[in-house]
């Protein structure tokens, strides 16, 4: 007999395997690094207290926060930093859209951090369930795990479309399992169940001041991934997300959790891993394997989260071009990036090496899961008062609740800045650097440029006057401003004195929503005789594509012959002025500006443009 699932519980499935890896493991480490990193005895106050404020937090963070209001600030349907970013820039004058630009671009930097911690802490984590068996395993945790992060990124090449199928299976035997062991484990020490007064957290917290303020930077360990509810919306919708958690995740980490605290009630020697000592002896191998899949799973979200920010970053005009490859035709978000993958295998592979253990990593994780937990909420607030409209009083006491949280969580894990949290935050300097080194080099560099150019209107009339020698055959020139005549199209006259019998100004524009139909893809309009403007439209979380746009044009009564078809291409080589002169950027970051023009994406691979049909013409400009 077939089972037939509905629509809604099939995309909660697949929510259940994509969204949930990363908080999903959490419980393999956030209860054993907060009493380790507090050094408080595992008393029973103590344990109480420490399972009060993760049940808590998983409350008020995710369920509140995340689940009931910030899911709610879509565009479109997408979620993320970015999106929040733009649905705040949107309504705001001068220096604000400074700040809440930078602010999103700090957001973005953090996450790359997490995309490099979290491969690294989850499967090392897993990983380290080896030593609970044997602890003359704990030599071959490190080689293990490297072996397992490196298959993961060798394979990230054929797309996830195939194995992604079985994550939400994977993850649903997952939290199905850690809920009955923790159910076993509550049922030997009911008492632990008290932790769901929030009186227990609350007085731990007072009474033991420093020592369980450095534990509440661990306890936002338990809270890892909260931002990728909000970030996958636009795969799963919003419905599915909530969905799961509400019915799945929530109860199942909680029941988990408290299961670790009665374990440490009544076996506090258990504190070395009470994730895995929580199980049967005969169920740890399985365990091991189950969580190990678990963790892969996680990474592989935080992986693809990466491609999908930087293809953002690139549309927004944040990052320079890189090669995209598209590893299914049907889903449009299954993208591979070949550059992003193996610096973050790197990354991963030299932060393995450096931290050796999943307890010396949970000092570099919470800087970075924190700290975008605060711009979120900041953003927030400016989408509640400026887009929604909402009486500022409300959305100033509701953003004030949400920072009441983030806040201590990110001064506690300030903490750790000496002890590995300067990690993520180094990571973050940098791609804040480059992004916004790109963004001020692309504008400087337009600039310059502009300057040389003409109004196309009168162009085209003046061709009339001096006509040009015509030649057989259509070219398609690339422009960024639609209203100007292609600086590939006046060298082309300069030098080669010919102009093609019909030409095409196409002019490639990002919207700033996520997707745009093929019915408003394209805008044409002709000029003259022999030109045609071209204005192809995408959004942010799209990829243009030259063989596309030409079949939307065809549609339209204008074919082309791509083997009659010449495009012209504007690759201009960057100077480097000898003085910095007044409002530019510096010569350090324009020779950082000039080496990531030079080594960014060619237009004929990043547009899917044929090789052996483009024709690159360019000049010297200064910036």
């Amino acid at each position: 007999m077939r089972i037939q699932f509905s629509a809604n519980t099939t995309m909660t499935l697949a929510a259940l395997g994509i969204v949930y890896g990363d908080i999903g493991t959490s419980p393999l480490y956030a209860l054993k690094e907060s009493f380790r990193a507090s050094s408080l005895a595992p008393i029973e106050a103590n344990i109480l207290g420490f399972v009060s404020l993760i049940l808590w937090s998983l409350l008020l963070i995710v369920t509140l926060k995340y689940v009931l209001f910030i899911l709610r600030a879509d565009n479109n349907g997408e979620g993320g930093v970015v999106v929040l970013m733009q649905q705040a820039m949107r309504h705001l004058k001068g220096k604000p859209v400074w700040i809440a630009m930078m602010m999103g671009l700090t957001g973005t930097a953090l996450f790359y951090g997490d995309a490099m911690i979290t491969p690294a802490v989850s499967v090392l984590s897993a990983a380290e369930g080896l030593t609970v068996i044997n602890e003359s395993f704990r030599p071959y945790v490190m080689p293990i795990a490297l072996a397992i992060l490196f298959g993961l990124f060798l394979i990230q090449k054929k797309g996830t479309h195939k194995i992604g199928k079985l994550f939400g299976p994977v993850m649903l035997v997952w939290f199905s399992a850690i809920g009955l062991i923790g159910l076993y484990q509550i049922v030997q020490a009911p008492r632990v169940i008290l932790a769901f007064n929030p009186y227990y957290g609350i007085k731990f917290a007072i009474d033991h001041g420093w020592d369980g303020f450095i534990g509440l930077g661990c306890v936002v360990l338990a809270v890892t991934g909260a931002e990728a509810l909000y970030a996958d919306m636009g795969h799963f919708g919003r419905q599915p997300i909530q969905t799961a958690w509400i019915k799945i995740v929530l109860p199942s980490l909680i029941v988990n959790y408290l299961g670790q605290g009665a374990l440490i009630m009544h076996n506090p020697t258990a504190i070395n891993n009470p994730f895995y000592l929580s199980a049967p002896h005969w169920l740890l191998i399985p365990l091991i394997i189950l969580a190990t899949f678990a963790t892969i799973i996680a990474s592989q979200a935080v992986i693809a989260g990466a491609y999908s920010l930087t293809r953002q970053a690139i549309q927004l005009g944040f990052a320079p071009r890189m090669n995209i490859i598209h590893t299914n035709n049907e889903e449009i978000g299954q993208i591979y990036l070949p550059l992003v993958n193996w610096l973050l295998l790197t990354a991963v592979t030299l932060v393995v090496l450096a931290f050796h253990d999943s307890e010396h990593l949970a000092s570099a994780y919470g800087i970075a899961v924190t700290g975008t937990m605060v711009i979120t909420s900041c953003l927030f607030c400016v989408v509640m008062i400026k887009n929604w409209h909402w009486p500022i009083p409300i959305a100033v006491m509701l953003t004030s609740l949400f920072l009441c949280f983030d806040l201590v969580f990110f001064s506690s894990n300030l903490l750790k800045l000496i002890h590995g949290g300067w990690f993520p935050v180094m990571v973050a300097l940098i791609v804040v650097t480059l992004f916004s080194t790109w963004r001020r080099g692309q504008w400087q560099l337009h600039q310059a440029q502009q300057s040389k150019e003409f109004s196309l209107d009168n162009f085209v009339e003046n061709l009339h006057d001096y006509p040009p020698q015509i030649v057989t055959g259509n070219a398609v020139f690339m422009v960024s401003d639609p209203f100007s005549v292609p600086r590939a199209l006046l060298h082309n006259l300069k030098h080669n004195k010919v102009l093609h019998s019909y030409n095409v100004l196409l002019s490639i524009k990002t919207k700033e929503i996520p997707y745009v139909t093929d019915n408003e893809r394209i805008a044409m309009k002709q000029i003259g005789p022999r030109f045609t403007r071209v204005i192809a439209n995408y959004g942010f979380q799209e990829t243009a594509n030259i063989s596309h746009i030409l079949s939307l044009m065809a549609e339209q009564g204008i074919t082309l012959d791509t083997m009659d078809t010449s495009f012209f291409l504007s690759h201009d080589s960057i100077v480097v002025a000898a003085r910095t002169k007044h409002g530019n950027m510096g010569r350090l970051r324009a020779r950082i500006f000039k080496w990531l023009y030079k080594n960014s994406a060619t237009a004929t691979n990043y547009y899917h443009i044929p090789a052996n049909r483009v024709v690159e013409l360019g000049a010297q400009v200064v910036i």
